[in-house]
Formats: C-alpha cells, sequence, structure tokens
C-alpha cells in the first residue's frame, strides 16, 4: 500500500514562496507518475504540475514560469517549488501517484490516480 503524506503549506503575501514536499512510502516503484493537485473550495479539483519517470514534467498553463515540480528518488520525495505566488493560488494542494503511459501523465486527470496524500493548504494573501 502506498502512503503519501504532504507538508510545507502556510500562509503567504502575493509574490512569496513554498515549497511543498510529498514523502511517499510503501510499494512505490510501479507508481511512475507523481502529480500535485488543488482543489478550492467549491472548485474542482485540479491538475498542477505531474511529474513521469522522474524526468519528464508537465504544468497547467496557470502555474507555467511559476511552479516547479521535482522529484527525489533517493527520499522517495517530490516536491513542488511555488514562485510568484497569486490569491488565486490559494488551494487545498494534494499528491497524487499513478502508473501509467505518459500521456496519462501528461493530461493531469485526477479520476486516474490511484493514491493520495491528505493535503496541506496553501493561503496566499494580497
Amino acid at each position: 500500500q502506498v502512503r503519501l503524506v504532504e507538508s510545507g503549506g502556510g500562509s503567504v503575501q502575493a509574490g512569496g514562496s513554498l515549497r511543498l514536499s510529498c514523502a511517499a512510502s510503501g510499494y512505490t516503484y510501479n507508481n511512475n507518475c507523481m502529480g500535485w493537485f488543488r482543489q478550492a473550495p467549491g472548485q474542482e479539483r485540479e491538475g498542477v504540475a505531474a511529474i513521469y519517470s522522474a524526468y519528464s514534467t508537465y504544468y497547467a498553463d496557470s502555474v507555467k514560469g511559476r511552479f516547479t515540480i521535482s522529484q527525489d528518488n533517493a527520499k522517495n520525495t517530490v516536491y513542488l517549488q511555488m514562485n510568484s505566488l497569486k490569491p488565486e493560488d490559494t488551494a487545498m494542494y494534494y499528491c497524487a501517484a499513478l502508473s501509467g503511459p505518459s500521456w496519462l501523465c501528461h493530461a493531469m486527470n485526477w479520476v486516474q490516480y490511484k493514491y493520495w496524500g491528505q493535503g496541506t493548504q496553501v493561503t496566499v494573501s494580497s
């Protein structure tokens, strides 16, 4: 059973930065795609960034150039570096894992992801 634990959320002012971490444990080697998703109150869950085989990265248009996803296999940890944060980035952020082809990872469709963390809150004030 794969277990994902997020950390690093918090409250920052617009323009600030945060780095989220997702520590994975359990039987993880089959899960070659790791993704970050977010959900604001009253809104649908949306894909933010994904990384395939610890190398190929994909981003939502809304975060391109501001967010960076990376993976440290030695630590079984995926990171999301968030810079130039905006109030509209405020949401609960979740990491998730799936096993599949690169196109599925690129799609960042949350219903395809099998394993989920509990989430970490990010609040950006103006």
